[in-house]
C-alpha cells in the first residue's frame, strides 16, 4: 500500500510538471506562426519550420529511447530535454529575426524529443502497481490542463498589452516552476524503478509480433487523425465556425481529452485492449461530423477528435508499458512515438492534399484508416486474452 501511495506522488509531481511544460509550450505555439510573420517570414517558411519540427520531436525520441536503456540515466535525458523544450520559448522573445526565431522552435521540439522516452518509462514503473491505464490516464489530464492554460495566458497577455515578446517572456515563470518541480521529484524518486515489483528478467532481442502488430494499429490511427489546424482551416473556410470560435472548440477538444484520459485509463485497467477497440469506433465519427456537417456537426465532430486525442495520449501509452519488459521500455517508448509520429506527418501530408482535392475523399480515408486499427485492435485483444489464460 506504501508503494502504491509513493506511485501516485510521482505520477502526480511528473503531471505537475507536464501541465506547467504545456503552459509554456503550448501556450507558445499559440502565437509562433504569426510571430514568426512579424519576423518577415512567409507561409511556406512557417509550414516548413513546424513540419521540420513535428518530424524531428518524433524521429529523434527512437534514438533517445535507445540511449536511455543503455545508459539507464532516466532522469539525466529528462533534465536535458526538459531544459531545452522550456527555455527555448521565453528566449523567443529575444529573437529578432526569423531564422533564430524557427532555431528556437526546432530545438523546443528536439527538447521533448531527448526527454519523453525516458520520462514515459519511468511513469510505467510507477504505474504498475496502480495500474497502467489509470496512472497514463491521470498523467494526460493534467497535461491537458496546462494545454488549455497556456493559450489562455497568452490570450490574457496579449489582450493587456499587444505585445508577442511579453507573451513569450511571461511564460518563464511556468518553465522555470516546471523544472523546479522537476527538481522535487529528482530528490524525492532518485530510482524510479524501483516502485516497479521486482520480476525476472527476460533477455530478449526484439520486440514481440504483438508488439509490431500494435505499432501498425497505431500508425492507422495515426495516418487517419487530422490535425486541428486542418479542421480549423475547414472551419473558417466554409464559415461553419466563427473565427473567435475556432479558439473556444480548441480548448473544448483539450478538455474532453484531459476528461476522457481518466475514464479511459481507469477502463483500461478493467477491459485492457478493449478499450482500444471502443477509442477507435468513436474517434472514426469525427472526420464526417466535422467536414461534412453543419455547426453542430463542428461541435459533435471536435468532442470526438477529443476522445481520441485522448486515448493517443493515455491507453496507447500504457499498453506499451504491458507489452515491453521493463529493461527496454525506453526503446519501446522511443519505437512508439517514432513510428507514431512518421505515420502522423504522412497522414496529414496525404490529408491535406486530399482536402484541396475532395473533402470526401479525405473523409473516407480517415474513417477507412480507424476502422482497419479497429480490426487490429480487436484481434490483438483475443490474442492477448488467449495469451493470459493459456
Amino acid at each position: 500500500m506504501k508503494n502504491a501511495s509513493r506511485s501516485l506522488t510521482f505520477v502526480v509531481l511528473l503531471g505537475l510538471v507536464s501541465l506547467l511544460a504545456d503552459m509554456t509550450y503550448e501556450g507558445a505555439r499559440s502565437i509562433t506562426g504569426p510571430f514568426l510573420a512579424t519576423l518577415g517570414a512567409s507561409g511556406a517558411v512557417v509550414g516548413f519550420v513546424a513540419g521540420m519540427g513535428e518530424l524531428v520531436g518524433y524521429v529523434l525520441r527512437l534514438v533517445s529511447g535507445y540511449i536511455s536503456d543503455r545508459t539507464r540515466r532516466y532522469w539525466l535525458l529528462t533534465f536535458t530535454g526538459y531544459t531545452v523544450n522550456l527555455l527555448a520559448v521565453p528566449l523567443l522573445a529575444l529573437t529578432g529575426h526569423w531564422l533564430a526565431a524557427s532555431t528556437l522552435i526546432v530545438l523546443e521540439r528536439l527538447g521533448k524529443a531527448i526527454r519523453t522516452p525516458a520520462r514515459d518509462a519511468m511513469l510505467s514503473h510507477a504505474t504498475r502497481q496502480m495500474g497502467h491505464g489509470w496512472g497514463f490516464g491521470l498523467h494526460e489530464a493534467m497535461d491537458q490542463v496546462g494545454a488549455v492554460a497556456g493559450p489562455l495566458i497568452v490570450f490574457a497577455t496579449l489582450s493587456l498589452r499587444n505585445d508577442y515578446r511579453t507573451a513569450f517572456a511571461v511564460l518563464m515563470a511556468p518553465a522555470l516552476l516546471a523544472l523546479l518541480t522537476l527538481s522535487i521529484a529528482r530528490y524525492q524518486f532518485p530510482r524510479p524503478q524501483d516502485l516497479e515489483p521486482r520480476t525476472v528478467a527476460l533477455h530478449t532481442h526484439g520486440f514481440s509480433t504483438t508488439y509490431w502488430l500494435y505499432l501498425g494499429a497505431v500508425g492507422l490511427v495515426a495516418a487517419g487523425y487530422a490535425d486541428f489546424p486542418l479542421m480549423a482551416y475547414h472551419f473558417g473556410k466554409t464559415e461553419v465556425v466563427s473565427p473567435s470560435h475556432i479558439a473556444l472548440f480548441y480548448a473544448l477538444a483539450m478538455g474532453v481529452d484531459a476528461v476522457g484520459a481518466l475514464v479511459l485509463g481507469r477502463l483500461f485497467d478493467r477491459i485492457g485492449f478493449h478499450t482500444l477497440t471502443l477509442a477507435a469506433v468513436l474517434s472514426a465519427g469525427f472526420a464526417p461530423l466535422a467536414f461534412l456537417g453543419g455547426f453542430w456537426g463542428a461541435v459533435a465532430g471536435v468532442t470526438l477528435w477529443g476522445v481520441g486525442m485522448s486515448a493517443q495520449e493515455s491507453v496507447m501509452r500504457a499498453t506499451v508499458a504491458k507489452l515491453v519488459p521493463a529493461e527496454r521500455r525506453g526503446t519501446g517508448f522511443g519505437v512508439f512515438h517514432t513510428g507514431y509520429g512518421l505515420a502522423w506527418f504522412a497522414g496529414s501530408a496525404l490529408m491535406g492534399w486530399l482536402y484541396d482535392r475532395s473533402v470526401m475523399a479525405l473523409v473516407v480515408f480517415s474513417v477507412v484508416a480507424q476502422l482497419l486499427a479497429m480490426v487490429l485492435f480487436v484481434w490483438l485483444a483475443r490474442a492477448h486474452n488467449r495469451r493470459l489464460h493459456s
